[in-house]
């Protein structure tokens, strides 16, 4: 019989990948959450899995050894929404503990364990830096496995999250790297946004003048240049919100 396939998760949450790992048959060993209330949660509904807290204070090497580790590391700072201070930014940098925990690991098992790991964070990790930060993610994650393996941008120069598949070339890796890891490559373009809104939002859910200005401002102090349009829209709902009152 083969054995079930087993999983750790930092930077749990409300426990999202264990959820996950149990229907698809996979056993959530233990997570690794700061938060109160989603540890609150997870502790109810999945019980058996431990919690060992602040992914700081963790080491690899004392964590059950667990056949997937996943990590949905901070995003804030690669967000479009923030100010994009990227992995040096003192949230999104914690992708770098992770990377930690995991080699520890993998140094304590010779290699043998985890044997996969799931990084899931933002669209805007494609783009942070110019895209320098994902490609050091995809390189701290090759070095996990060999130190002399580096990865280069695109020659486009731009990171993609259409299901484009990364071949590392390496005997040293022999695996591939996809960027989109669902069964269908492109199945999040299965649906359009057009086909989800609904038609008559009640209006307390609608922006206030006040917010429209407030996100057209701070962009324009960023000088930050919003798509089209989303401005177009925020300025029409100020215009709005200005008449109705």
């Amino acid at each position: 019989m083969n054995r079930k396939l087993t999983l750790g998760s930092l930077f749990d949450g409300s426990g999202g990948f264990p959820l996950g790992g149990l229907i698809c048959g996979v056993t959530p060993l233990w997570a690794s959450e700061i938060e109160t209330f989603p540890v609150r949660v997870t502790t109810k509904r999945i019980p058996e899995m431990k919690h060992f807290g602040d992914v700081s204070k963790l080491s690899g090497a004392n964590l059950p050894h667990v056949d997937i580790v996943t990590f949905g590391s901070p995003c804030q700072d690669m967000s479009i929404a923030g100010k994009r201070a990227g992995l040096c930014g003192t949230r999104s940098n914690l992708f770098y503990e992770a990377i930690r925990i995991i080699k520890e690991m993998r140094c304590k098992t010779n290699g043998k364990y985890p044997r996969f790991i799931v990084w899931e964070n933002v669209p805007g990790a494609f783009s942070s830096n110019k895209g320098e930060d994902f490609r050091t993610v995809l390189e701290e994650i090759c070095k996990i496995k060999d130190k002399r393996l580096s990865v280069s941008k695109p020659k486009s120069g731009k990171w993609t999250n259409s299901g484009e598949i990364m071949e590392m070339r390496s005997p040293f890796v022999g695996e591939s790297l996809m960027l989109n890891t669902g069964e269908c490559p492109n199945e999040e373009r299965e649906s359009t946004l057009s086909q989800i809104l609904q038609a008559n939002v009640p209006t307390k859910y609608y922006l206030s003048q006040k917010a429209c200005l407030g996100i057209l401002r701070r962009a324009s102090a960023r000088g930050k240049q919003l798509p089209q349009m989303l401005r177009i829209a925020l300025e029409q709902q100020a215009l709005t919100d200005t008449m109705q009152n």
